[in-house]
């Protein structure tokens, strides 16, 4: 068999297959032609194989599909790049992939947050923290450290590397969501966000709940809520030197109306 590569005809049909496939994961063609600015008439020829991208368009196709020009030339399965990690394994297309990971920064802008919520293990005390959202390679990421006192509290090292913790967000109908794990996944957490359009734009309200066994001391789940800081340095630099295990009094007024710590969660 010939070398596909020197073969144009086999090339757009490689082409054509592979962005059938990458479209699917949409709700429509048209609305994938809008998103790129592309004539849905020269699409269906390259869906059909009948036709190349220009240079600027394979680009442009590449950066929304997040993968790189080898989508010419090889089958999309043999691709490692964007579609060889778990979230687009080919067991949850339509159920995770590029719609859950593709967070719009109208819905959750990058930069530093400033969370609060009850502290699981004495709900009489509150955990105010910092964190970071950033987006890389096609995934919204948030990184942060558990505040010195907190992991006092629990009796645990208070060294960097053990206090750092990663997540992924990814989209929910009503909101965001974010899983969040220590080093070596010792401890995970899992967060619901939806934006307090009514109260400030820059304030989102959920919960969090940790991965414990039923009968571990102190509670699984709590409100939070998120405020964005942006990147105000300056700013920034003053919330972290607040950050901790703290009492109620020391908690902003506008977050305990939205934590409802006299409430029971449900």
């Amino acid at each position: 068999m010939a070398n596909s590569s020197n073969n144009p005809a086999a090339v757009r049909q490689v082409f054509g297959d592979n962005l059938r496939l990458l479209t699917r994961r949409y709700k429509s063609v048209s609305g994938v032609c809008r998103e790129l600015g592309v004539n849905r008439t020269q699409f269906n020829r390259y869906l059909a194989g009948e036709s190349f991208p220009r240079p600027d368009v394979l680009q442009q196709i590449c950066s929304f599909f997040d993968v790189d020009a080898r989508v010419l030339l090889e089958p999309l399965e043999t691709l490692t790049h964007g579609y060889g990690d778990l979230i687009n394994h080919p067991m949850l297309e339509g159920f995770f992939g590029r719609s859950t990971v593709d967070v719009p920064e109208d819905l959750f802008p990058n930069g530093f947050y400033r969370f609060a919520r009850q502290s699981f293990l004495d709900s009489s005390q509150f955990v105010l923290g910092l964190v970071l959202i950033k987006r890389a390679d096609g995934y919204t990421f948030l990184r942060g450290f558990e505040p010195r006192s907190a992991l006092k509290a629990k009796g645990l090292s208070t060294k960097t590397y053990t206090a750092e913790f990663r997540g992924i967000v990814m989209r929910q109908e009503e909101g965001v969501m974010a899983v969040v794990t220590k080093r070596d996944s010792m401890s995970c957490s899992f967060n619901f966000l939806a934006q307090n359009t009514a109260f400030q734009s820059n304030i989102w309200e959920g919960y969090a709940s940790r991965t414990v066994r039923e009968n571990v001391s102190g509670r699984r789940a709590m409100r939070m809520v998120y405020e964005h800081l942006g990147t105000d340095f300056g700013r920034v630099l003053d919330v972290a030197r607040q950050t901790g295990v703290v009492r109620h009094q020391d908690v902003p007024e506008y977050y305990l109306n939205l934590l409802r710590p006299s409430e029971e969660f449900r």
